[in-house]
């Protein structure tokens, strides 16, 4: 039972990227912060999300790099991957980010309780964990992230069926890979996989893999997934998944009316993340919340004030870099010395770390037709720069959408290094800049970056 109560400027409850930033730039303006994780520094985007998975992409590009080696002029003979060794590494990687939060948690001004967080009140905490306290501030930040979603279907949660996390700690590569949703896990689960031998099946409800990426891009990488191996079933929704032969499992989905099966040795649920709301007692506290997260305004605060709530578990956009965006707003309301800040999502870039890349920023062609906005489109190919035939990675396009005066209100890349282009256009927009701008500024010669100017 919390007994001792202690007194800080700032709870920050959750230690991902939103809130372990948060606090390390609140204590170097001078708060005194308590920061509340009952799991791993880094939360899920370090353990078991972002980080791990973008670790066994690069196995995927060397183990494809060596595969095709002989185009190069190397002969490499036999190629044999060793899943452990992937995972191995993929631990290692992880382990040194860990360590780095936990030292930065160690900043003056800091402190770390480790254990599980409730609301007494909605600015008092008690901690239940390595030390049992009742802490208590004027300002609170929520930052307990999401978890995973499953179909309430039959089987759901039956032997073989696993989510994310169990993916990236696996141990063998599955013969037959059945993945439950073509969202941004889902596509990169499935060109990792394929890349390491098995044999990947997409059943994906939506007309369209990545529904919420522009439809034109989201089809030119299906298709180029397709190319390499994989089987996409779209427009199909899964009804029950069941013991297959052996081993193995059945995933029953309905297609345009007809029953379709995908039998297969792993089934990997990827319907995508919902905010963590039984990670405390909201409602005790008299935090408003819907079914998508907490409520909150322009300023990240909720309706009580003093009490914020950032990254995935205000369901505005689950991306590790918003809720750090997000921590920056809510602080500079705190402290007043910002009070009017607010984030600009419609410019926070996303990526696909898929083979090949795709990444956006801004509105997508669906988009600006529902909302009746007017727009001109500009297309620039892999397959006529220098750089990209040189890397053999000329498999991608750039598109630009722009106003009649050339400013840009999307942009979409599908090709090599997508996710570090997209930087410069995420840049252009939110500078209010033209394309025009973009074709004077010089850039470096023979570069990916070239083919924008192109545009």
């Amino acid at each position: 039972m919390c007994m001792e109560t202690k007194q800080f400027d700032l709870i920050i409850i959750g230690a991902g990227p939103g809130g372990y930033e948060t606090a390390l730039e609140a204590a170097h303006k001078g708060l005194n912060v308590a920061i509340i994780e009952k799991e791993q520094l880094g939360g899920t985007c370090l353990n078991v999300g972002c980080i791990p998975t973008k670790c066994l992409c690069r196995n995927a590009e060397v183990l494809e790099d060596v595969k095709n080696s002989v185009r190069y002029g190397v002969n490499t003979g036999d190629v044999a991957f060793n899943m452990v060794q992937a995972v191995a590494r993929k631990d290692e990687v992880v382990g040194k980010l860990v360590a780095g939060v936990e030292a930065l948690m160690k900043t003056p001004g800091i402190t770390l309780y480790r254990g599980t967080a409730m609301f007494q009140d909605a600015h008092s905490v008690c901690v239940e964990g390595e030390e049992s306290v009742v802490i208590q501030a004027p300002n609170v930040i929520i930052a307990t992230g999401s978890v995973t979603k499953f179909l309430p279907i039959e089987g759901a949660h039956g032997r073989g069926v696993v989510t994310s996390t169990e993916m990236l700690s696996l141990m063998e590569v599955p013969g037959r890979l059945c993945i439950i949703g073509g969202g941004v896990i889902g596509l990169e689960f499935a060109s990792i996989f394929n890349a390491f031998g098995s044999e990947v099946t997409v059943v994906e409800f939506c007309k369209e893999v990545l529904p919420f990426f522009d439809r034109d891009m989201a089809k030119r990488l299906r298709t180029s997934m397709k190319k390499r191996g994989i089987i996409f079933r779209t427009g199909a929704a899964v009804t029950r998944i069941e013991d297959g032969t052996e081993e193995a499992k059945k995933v029953f989905f309905d297609e345009k009316g007809k029953e379709g099966c995908v039998e297969a040795d792993l089934v990997l649920m990827a319907v995508g993340r919902a905010a963590n709301l039984e990670s405390l007692n909201f409602e005790d506290a008299g935090i408003a919340t819907t079914r998508r997260g907490v409520v909150v305004d322009e300023h990240m605060e909720t309706n009580v004030p003093g009490v914020y709530a950032i990254g995935d578990i205000n369901g505005l956009m689950q991306l590790a870099h918003a809720a750090t965006a997000q921590g920056k707003v809510a602080l500079g309301r705190i402290l007043a010395d910002n009070a009017s800040e607010t984030i600009n999502l419609n410019a926070c870039p996303a990526a696909v770390f898929t083979v090949p890349e795709l990444a956006m920023v801004g509105k997508t062609e669906e988009q600006l037709t529902d909302e009746g906005v007017e727009y001109n489109v500009h297309k620039a190919f892999y397959r006529a720069n220098g750089k990209a035939l040189a890397m053999d990675a000329d498999d991608g396009i750039m598109k630009m959408l722009t106003d009649a005066e050339g400013r840009v209100l999307g942009g979409h890349i599908l090709g090599a290094h997508a996710a570090d282009i997209i930087h410069e256009v995420t840049l252009l927009m939110s500078l209010g800049g033209t394309l025009n701008d973009l074709r004077r500024t010089i850039h470096a010669h023979p570069t990916l970056s070239e083919i924008l100017i192109s545009l």
